[in-house]
């Protein structure tokens, strides 16, 4: 189901990975907290072991590898040159500049690898995600970018003088215009229930009204009269809810003969002044959900007893790739994690029917892997 390379992973993209050969990338990179992440192994109770080794350093330094590295970006033409340049105007020779002359081109090699129908998922935090969402406008046109989704990683953080930060950033971005996507849904609240679903049957199953026509007039079957009401004088025209008619097994039939089935089946709420216009009644439980919206606060982070803890430094929910995977590809596809780490895309991708490509520099993910 999947290949997975131990090493640099702009090394492997280069020599390994064919232009246009990823339906979908998704990829945590060291965040430039300027932090080593020791990796804690557990013993067979939960507790944790006495012995832990580092992970990685995430800490990054201006040298003369990164120089070179810059040199190389600015000398070819075009967006990422450019905003490569006015990071070094504005930042100069340090820290932050080494951090972005590391992703630059590892970004570049993974538009190379995407599908035009592809997407790039980059897992972020405020350390660096205005200057990376730049990069990534360079990189794969600023027309691309899909959405910022904001993960509510933890519940409470102090922060000294300021704001606790208990969020990340991942910045959707597509290759093209035309590319996979899967609505998601979260259920329905108990307050959206009750504000929006009003009305119940004798069953209990709630309901609200939906319209039956919509805007403007038609000169077909939409907009002929049905048992009387004439939409057209309203301005209107019948709109039957195919989702519905599909539902209920409606698959033939004029605009008007849909609507008495419906009718027949029950579905239509009758009002009781004779001017009133027939609603149809949507039920809450015939629907897929609220759509998924880009502020994420339902997957929780991974606590000390998490069955999921590997003990290994800022592992991610399985969750919350099940669900990046889910919108962005299909049965089949492959999915690419550049910095795969303990391997939790590795672990959806898995699950949900992909195919799959990891690459991790250290010993300790493939190991674990």
């Amino acid at each position: 189901m999947g290949t997975l390379y131990y090493g640099d992973n702009l090394d492997i993209l280069q020599r390994y990975l064919k232009d246009e050969t990823v339906d979908l990338v998704y990829l945590d990179p060291p965040f430039n907290s300027a932090q080593n992440y020791n990796a804690f192994f557990h013993e067979k109770d939960g507790t944790d072991a006495a012995s832990q080794i580092q992970a990685f350093e995430d800490t990054w330094r201006w040298n003369q590898e990164s120089q070179k590295v810059y040199e190389g970006l600015i000398l070819q033409p075009g967006k990422v040159s450019e905003v490569m340049q006015a990071f070094h105007t504005f930042l100069g020779t340090n820290d932050m500049m080494a951090y972005l002359a590391m992703m630059a081109p590892r970004l570049v090699e993974l538009r190379r690898v995407l599908k035009a129908t592809g997407s790039l998922y980059l897992h972020c935090d405020p350390t660096a995600s205005h200057y990376l969402k730049l990069l990534c406008d360079a990189v794969l046109h600023n027309s691309n970018f899909r959405s910022e989704v904001i993960w509510k990683r933890t519940s409470a953080h102090s922060g000294a003088k300021r704001f606790g930060p208990v969020s990340d950033s991942i910045l959707f971005y597509s290759r093209s215009e035309d590319y996979i996507w899967n609505e998601q849904f979260m259920p329905f609240s108990e307050h959206y229930l009750s504000e929006f679903y009003t009305h119940r049957d004798s069953d209990g199953r709630c309901w609200r009204r939906s319209d039956l026509t919509g805007a403007g007039t038609r000169n077909g079957e939409s907009g002929m009269q049905w048992k009387g009401i004439d939409v057209t004088a309203k301005g209107r025209h019948w709109a039957v809810p195919g989702d519905a008619c599909e539902r209920l097994g409606i698959k033939t039939g004029t605009v008007q003969e849909k609507l008495d089935a419906l009718d027949k089946a029950g579905r239509i709420h009758w009002p009781q002044k004779e001017s009133g216009v027939p609603m149809f009644k949507r039920y809450a439980d015939e629907q897929p959900g609220v759509p998924l919206q880009s502020v994420w606060d339902d997957i929780p982070p991974l606590h000390n007893l998490s069955a999921e803890r590997l003990g290994y430094p800022t592992q991610k929910p399985v969750a919350l790739l099940e669900r990046i995977i889910q919108a962005s590809s299909n049965p089949g596809d492959v999915v690419l994690d550049p910095f795969c780490g303990c391997g939790t895309t590795i672990d959806a991708a898995e699950k949900l029917g992909r195919k799959w490509i990891g690459i991790d520099i250290t010993q300790l993910a493939t190991s674990l892997i």
